[in-house]
């Protein structure tokens, strides 16, 4: 017996556009949008496999409201000083894991590639999301955005949002 159906289809659509504006707009080098695709009270986290399994609780980043990634957006644009490099990712399509009180929890397997002026491309960063999206009158946005990556090592440092 097929199991019913846990959103419908317009919602299906408008979750994968969700996804692949992220993606767009953080490969697009425009930090300034990255922020918008967030509630006011958001939380965005950025952690190891290997903590995250084990429910501790340090991040590699660790945002909690809307105004803490606008403050991260302008300091890549504006004071973090480094090596600058073009990011493109990959996500999978979403899997919707529940939806409960006007919330859609879903996750999807993303790959970053990372390229330097000067080199070749690299794969970056690897791992999944797990959501926590909801319906506001500008469309869905993340309330909650955990990325696990799969790797315990990172590339000196994460400059640009996952």
């Amino acid at each position: 017996m097929m199991a019913k159906p846990l959103i419908d289809m317009q919602t299906w659509f408008d979750l994968q556009q969700l996804y692949a504006d992220y993606a767009s707009a953080v490969d697009s080098g425009q930090w300034q949008l990255w922020p918008e695709f967030f509630t006011e009270d958001c939380i965005y986290k950025l952690q190891p496999r290997e903590n995250h399994e084990r429910g501790f609780q340090l991040a590699t980043l660790f945002f909690t409201s809307k105004g803490m990634l606008k403050d991260r957006a302008y300091g890549i644009s504006e004071t973090i000083f480094h090596d600058p490099y073009y990011q493109r990712h990959v996500v999978g399509a979403p899997i919707v894991k529940k939806v409960e009180n006007g919330r859609i929890y879903s996750e999807a397997n993303y790959a970053v590639f990372r390229t330097k002026l000067d080199k070749e491309s690299t794969v970056y960063n690897v791992g999944r999301y797990l959501d926590t999206i909801v319906q506001t009158p500008e469309g869905f946005k993340f309330a909650e955005r955990l990325c696990v990556y799969d790797s315990e090592m990172i590339p000196n440092s994460i400059i640009y949002p996952i």
